[in-house]
């Protein structure tokens, strides 16, 4: 079975793990240091913090952008749940807004219409690594007096034209970017996540914040010469990275240029291996960005189901996975109004994207002879169709 992603891991990263576990030091501390100045650097970032995984990195950046209960945050509920769960996290509540079915991303001119008194932040999301219009959406940002704050969970790597030169997802170009490191990503911890931002206030309050707001880090504390006893003088958490993930990571950033480039002359040679089937619609880049294909996903043809062709090319050896979830049509966010709305165009390109999206196998140790394997099975399963009685049968 040809499998949908696999993490590019080896003897490198199986060191670097030997170096906090032999030194006794486990927990965040050093290595994670090192990795947040390295993957600021990679990024172009005044400030990186590391925290335990993405979702908290969202729910801090929410958090720090002074978004509270009964708010309201505009983003998409075409992403993977965790988007909206943290909008929750904080008590507030996601208005949904529709995405261009092209690129699996917030379309501007709907988050303008979404805005009402109660909006306290726009959430974009860089879905599976495509970045977003990032230029439009900073600027109705800035003209609304909004935080901007971005989903770049699958970016790492990505990139965008920004003012006439080309720029790193995670500058950022909002106010902060949240990453994560978990498996399905380029750059993986095992699981693990990134904020990234040029404000310095904003960085100061995540690292409070993410070792449960302690007043005196206990790296600090373990190096001084008296005796110091921390305080805590507000409500924190335990979103730290440890060591060993952190370690492991600072050798996959090394890997990221080599995956990058791997990755697009994948997604070139699916391009043109799936080119003349009929009524498929294939994924590509707007001008202005540059994706790291974190995941290649096409548009089946229109009456395909979806079901059907997962299953005959399941069955012919080829791992596959269905498009992005739409995170209003699951049983945690109800039939509609609260604890979400949907903005006054609806979320019917979200939906259309979810059921006739595809995601075909796409990782550093794909071969050539595989991706063909996988083109031929999606063609056959295209344009001669099982019946869905006959599988089930």
């Amino acid at each position: 079975m040809i499998p949908v992603a696999k993490p590019w891991l080896g003897e490198e990263e199986a060191d670097a793990a030997r170096r906090p576990l032999l030194s006794g030091w486990v927990t965040q501390g050093p290595e994670v240091a090192a990795f947040e100045t390295e993957f600021a650097s990679a990024v172009g970032a005044a400030h990186a913090c590391a925290v335990s995984n993405c979702t908290v990195a969202l729910h801090l950046a929410l958090r720090a952008a002074g978004v509270d209960r009964d708010d309201d945050v505009v983003t998409v509920s075409h992403s993977f749940i965790a988007t909206a769960n943290a909008v929750r996290y904080v008590g507030a509540r996601p208005v949904f807004v529709d995405v261009d079915e092209a690129t699996f991303n917030m379309r501007p001119e709907l988050v303008e219409e979404a805005i009402t008194s109660r909006t306290r932040a726009i959430l974009c999301v860089h879905q599976m690594g495509m970045p977003c219009d990032l230029a439009a959406l900073a600027e109705i940002a800035r003209r609304r007096g909004l935080p901007l704050i971005e989903d770049a969970a699958c970016a790492t790597g990505s990139e965008i034209q920004w003012e006439g030169a080309w720029e790193r997802i995670g500058r950022p170009h909002g106010d902060v970017a949240c990453f994560s490191f978990h498996p399905r990503k380029l750059v993986t911890t095992g699981d693990g996540g990134m904020l990234t931002t040029a404000h310095e206030e904003w960085d100061r309050k995540f690292r409070l914040w993410r070792q449960h707001s302690m007043g005196v880090a206990d790296t600090v504390r373990h190096q001084a010469d008296q005796v110091i006893f921390e305080e805590y003088g507000e409500l924190g958490f335990n979103y730290r990275m440890t060591d060993l993930q952190a370690a492991v990571g600072r050798e996959q950033l090394k890997r990221l240029p080599a995956m990058i480039e791997r990755r697009r002359l994948q997604a070139g040679l699916y391009c043109e291996l799936l080119a003349g089937v009929p009524g498929l619609v294939l994924p590509s880049e707007p001008a202005w960005a540059r994706t790291n294909w974190q995941s290649f996903c096409v548009t089946l043809p229109e009456g395909r189901d979806q079901r059907a062709v997962m299953q005959a090319m399941r069955d012919a050896g080829v791992s596959t996975r269905r498009g992005i979830m739409c995170a209003h049509r699951e049983p945690a966010y109800g039939p509609g109004g609260e604890p979400w709305a949907a903005g006054p165009s609806g979320l019917a390109g979200g939906e259309r994207a979810q059921d006739r999206g595809l995601i075909l196998p796409l990782f550093h140790d794909l071969t050539e002879d595989q991706q063909v394997v996988v083109a031929d099975a999606l063609r056959a399963a295209v344009v001669d169709p099982p019946r869905v009685g006959a599988l089930a049968g």
